[in-house]
């Protein structure tokens, strides 16, 4: 078996099995006649890609999915709709007035203090476990502290000072130029000291909320350093960018959790 490692593939050809590819720049790609059952996509850009005569059968497909059609159906709609079904506190995310933004965020606080509970009655150890290669439960909140630190005080406070705790966990396209805003790649905390910054954040988040204006809200924010610079925001959506975050992280770790109680999946 080989692995192909680099920005591009050169030829147009591979013959043989390959168990890996890694970084290649695969845009615009001609893949026919190809066995891909098994294979795992991880941070795989898939604009505007066209499948034709596929197979797909139990398939599990998690991220940032819009303008999908299958069988000429457009899903994203039908996803959504039954997403906030399942969980009525993920719908508060389409008010991003002041209110709207405070409700959801004591939502998503009494979620994670259900949460925080549930894995202190775990076996020892649990909030290092990595379930498929995810990050594990110390991880995920050490990156919503990066998050926050990004969205909420580099956007919506337009702090330059200060701004990243050194032990956040960055996402993986910016982790090479995380050390530039301060943060330490080697970081490695106890779980007491990152739930402590944890809170710490949230309440950062709720003081800042219940301290601003609308007016204020609608003021424009410059995105954290990993942005498109010339993308406009607002206070606002920064602030619902940080709740955002909240929600889905949220649904990923208690999904690993749930792998964990169970003794399914892949762990390490």
């Amino acid at each position: 078996m080989s692995r192909i490692d680099g920005r591009n593939i050169d030829g147009r050809h591979i013959d043989g099995r390959v168990d890996g590819i890694v970084g290649a720049d695969l845009r615009g790609a001609d893949i026919r006649n190809a066995d891909m059952s098994g294979a795992s996509f991880r941070e795989v850009g898939l604009n505007g890609v066209r499948m034709r005569g596929v197979e797909l059968a139990e398939a599990d497909i998690d991220g940032f999915i819009y303008g999908l059609r299958i069988n000429g159906v457009e899903v994203e709609p039908l996803v959504e709709a039954e997403l906030n079904r399942r969980h009525p506190e993920r719908a508060l995310l389409q008010d991003r007035t002041l209110t709207g933004l405070l409700a959801a965020l004591d939502a998503y606080d009494q979620l994670w203090e259900a949460t925080y509970e549930r894995v202190a009655s775990m076996p020892p150890g649990t909030v290092d476990v990595s379930v498929d290669e995810e990050w594990s439960f110390a991880q995920t909140l050490r990156h919503l502290v990066f998050c926050t630190d990004g969205w909420l005080r580099w956007g919506a406070q337009g702090r330059r000072e200060d701004v990243f705790w050194p032990a956040g966990v960055p996402h993986s396209a910016f982790a090479a130029d995380a050390p530039g805003i301060g943060i330490d790649p080697a970081a490695a905390p106890s779980y007491d000291e990152v739930l402590e910054v944890r809170r710490g954040r949230m309440r950062e988040v709720r003081e800042f909320l219940s301290t601003i204006t609308p007016e204020q809200a609608g003021s424009a924010a410059e995105p954290p350093p990993w942005m498109d610079q010339s993308e406009p925001f607002d206070v606002a959506q920064c602030v619902w960018v940080v709740l955002t975050e909240e929600w889905h992280h949220h649904s990923y770790a208690t999904r690993d959790l749930d792998l964990i109680d169970t003794g399914s999946g892949s762990s390490t």
